[in-house]
């Protein structure tokens, strides 16, 4: 078969491109559907934390699920770790890649372990099939294996080299309960792992099917196709946009161990042939597991460029190639050797909020949008099984409210940018768990006041049914990020995290707490931070004000404080809702 050489003129029909493009996506939504639905933990069977993708022989992203734009870093990043230990030609049909390290193998944090299977057509290596699960628990002194004020690699769990865990299809059940066997529920790993082994059989062998369909040589040149095309389409992007330098920052409260703020700073610089993000001026390397791996990094800014300039491009590796990235080494945005990781994703979020902001500098107006909650927080509860061996780990990342746009409310209670998880039903968690939900609401006045409203944020209380129940939690924008307004628009309001709300032992804990045990009947609260608002308030339409009030997504006293609405007016808007007050809010 003779080498196939096009140009970026020289592409198939875009008709036939198209089809084929979603034939691929339709295989790794396939995946993604087996990977959750054959899963035990609640992480995947119910929040959907995974990823799946397929590649290339060379290792080029080629299709990737739909699911969580962080995975893209650790997934791209495995594959390129694989390559570099294992030769092509040292790689047999049935063989199984596992690894999850981020110094390593390209990883991003411990929990997302990488399982990736080649595939082979008559005998020679033409794909491959990829997914990536985040596992409650991979080991270490804290349940969940992540915390902020964890000091390095070597306190956050069992790292994974690039190891081979299949052998022309026989798995090494060796390394497989070694790596189970140093987790708090040995037995859930287990079975997850090989639920992960045998999506990618199922990926495989789809893919396999669409070779035999279409012939070699007519995928192989479609793959091109999709590849070359994707590039082009956002070169043609970027060449709309005003050449020169755009600077922005956020903040992340501390760097996981208290202290002073910590500065993400990205300067977006617009070339005619791509565009290159700068991280010099980010803060140093953090002391805590706040820091942001260079491959995470990079799936950050790609999340970013797609979701501004192109939402429907096809996230492959054409997207990347006019994608230059830069941060100093030593830096949060790309730590050394042995700097923890685990709470890597609030950082992604200040990351893309910052490019965000950068890009207000180029994109008209309707094109923009407030700071979105861009924190991430997560939660985790720990215990005993009452029916079988082992400890339990619940984890949940939440969302909060998205940023205003220039004609649309932000979102309430979503998660934004890098994570996409979904909502563990309260019937499941209290089902699974010896833990009862005391409240699950949103949050009125958490979206910051704008002619279009920032959206809320979210309140989650849980409280213990048992005695020693280990709790931890990561969170961030508490006392200094914050999800700023745009033309005038009110920034969202701050998180808290709460210990026995509403009690006399009420307390307001540290956002990066960890292993603080719960005696029966003792509760957390966490409330996520609101979106950023835009445009003046006073612009706000009198009917979206009152659709908020009778909503109760906007107090009667944030009307007249934060709205300028008066009394009269208030009487108006809200009918009996305002008349209790006497006519003051």
């Amino acid at each position: 078969m003779t080498e196939i050489q096009r140009t970026d003129d020289d592409l198939a029909d875009p008709i036939g491109m198209e089809v084929f493009c979603n034939r691929l996506l339709s295989i790794t939504e396939d995946m993604n559907n087996t990977l959750v639905r054959a899963s035990f933990s609640t992480n995947i069977k119910e929040r959907k934390d995974c990823s799946v993708a397929l590649f290339d022989a060379a290792g080029r992203l080629v299709a990737q699920g739909t699911q969580i734009p962080l995975h893209l870093g650790s997934l791209d990043g495995a594959m390129q770790a694989i390559l570099a230990r294992f030769p092509v030609a040292k790689i047999a049909d049935g063989d199984v890649f596992i690894c999850n390290d981020p110094y390593l193998a390209n990883g991003s944090h411990l929990p997302d372990i990488n399982i990736v299977t080649p595939v082979f057509w008559e005998g020679t290596l033409r794909f491959f099939a990829a997914n990536i699960a985040h596992h409650s628990d991979v080991g270490g002194p804290v349940p969940g294996s992540i915390a902020g004020g964890l000091g390095s690699i070597f306190a956050e769990g069992i790292r994974i080299p690039v190891s081979r865990i299949a052998r022309a299809g026989e798995i090494d059940e060796d390394l497989l309960n070694l790596i189970c066997a140093n987790t708090r529920d040995p037995e859930e790993r287990l079975l997850d792992l090989r639920v992960q082994m045998a999506t990618n059989r199922r990926g495989a062998a789809a893919v396999q099917g669409l070779v035999r369909q279409m012939g070699l040589d007519a995928v192989l040149r479609s793959v091109e196709d999709v590849i070359r095309y994707t590039r082009r389409r956002l070169l043609n992007r970027i060449a709309e946009l005003k050449q020169g330098s755009y600077t922005f920052h956020s903040d992340l409260d501390d760097d996981g161990m208290g202290g002073d703020p910590v500065r993400i700073q990205v300067t977006l610089t617009v070339r005619p042939q791509g565009l290159h993000f700068d991280f010099a001026g980010s803060g140093k390397q953090a002391r805590g597991a706040m820091n942001l791996p260079v491959n995470a990094l990079r799936a950050s800014v790609y999340y970013a460029v797609k979701a501004l300039l192109d939402p429907d491009i096809a996230p492959n590796a054409g997207l990347f190639e006019p994608i230059t990235v830069e941060a100093p080494l030593g830096t949060i945005t790309n730590p050394e050797h042995p700097a923890a990781v685990g709470a890597r994703s609030i950082t992604a979020q200040k990351v893309a909020g910052a490019i965000f902001g950068a890009f207000r500098g180029l994109l008209p107006p309707e094109k923009i949008m407030a700071s979105g909650n861009d924190c991430c927080p997560a939660i985790v509860f720990s215990g005993k099984w009452g029916t079988r061996a082992g400890e339990f780990v619940y984890l949940e990342t939440l969302g909060g409210g998205a940023g205003a746009r220039y004609d649309s409310d932000g979102m309430d209670a979503i998660h934004v940018h890098m994570t996409n998880t979904s909502n563990l039903p309260v019937e499941a968690l209290e089902n699974e768990y010896p833990l009862l939900m005391d409240e699950y609401a949103m949050i009125p006045d958490s979206g910051g006041a704008g002619r279009t409203r920032g959206g809320m944020s979210i309140a989650k209380q849980i409280r213990a049914l048992v005695p020693g129940i280990v709790f931890s939690a990561r969170s961030d924008s508490h006392t200094v990020g914050v999800a700023t307004g745009v033309d005038g628009g009110a920034d969202g309001r701050r998180a808290r995290l709460l210990r026995n709300f509403g009690t006399a032992r009420q307390e307001e804990l540290f956002s990066k707490t960890a292993n603080i045990t719960l005696q029966a009947d003792e509760s957390v609260r966490i409330e996520t931070p609101g979106g950023g608002g835009y445009g003046a308030p006073a612009a706000r339409a009198q009917k979206a004000l009152q659709r908020d009030l009778l909503d109760g997504k906007v107090t009667l006293a944030a009307a007249q404080s934060a709205y300028g609405a008066s009394a009269d007016a208030l009487v108006t808007l809200a009918g009996p809702l305002a008349r209790p007050a006497g006519g003051n809010g």
